[in-house]
Formats: structure tokens, sequence, C-alpha cells
């Protein structure tokens, strides 16, 4: 997996994977901790759909 966007090496990121990690990122610097946990929660729902692109290829 890469580091920086948690997709295996040489995959495209999953957009909405990616957009929920940025959305933790923002509410963490905003130190709204809630939000980020419920971002964490909504990330691995999401990654639990047939809608996530870096599942579909694991």
């Amino acid at each position: 997996m890469s580091a920086k966007t948690g997709s295996p090496a040489g995959q495209k990121p999953c957009p909405g994977c990616q957009e929920l990690r940025l959305a933790e990122a923002l509410a963490n610097d905003q130190r709204d901790y809630s939000r980020a946990t419920d971002c964490r929660v909504l990330l691995r729902r999401h990654r639990d759909t047939a809608d996530c692109a870096e599942q579909r290829s694991a």
C-alpha cells in the first residue's frame, strides 16, 4: 500500500476514498475531531461497498 493514498502501489486511488481522507485531514487540521472520526467511519463503510475502486482490485 502507498502511504500517501492507502491504495496498492501502481493502482489508481479511489476518488471516494481520497475525498474522505482529505475531509478527515481538514477536520483534524481544524481540530474538529468528531468530524474526523465521522470521516474515518464513512471511509470504512465506503471501502465495504462496490463503489470503492481500491477494494475491487484488491
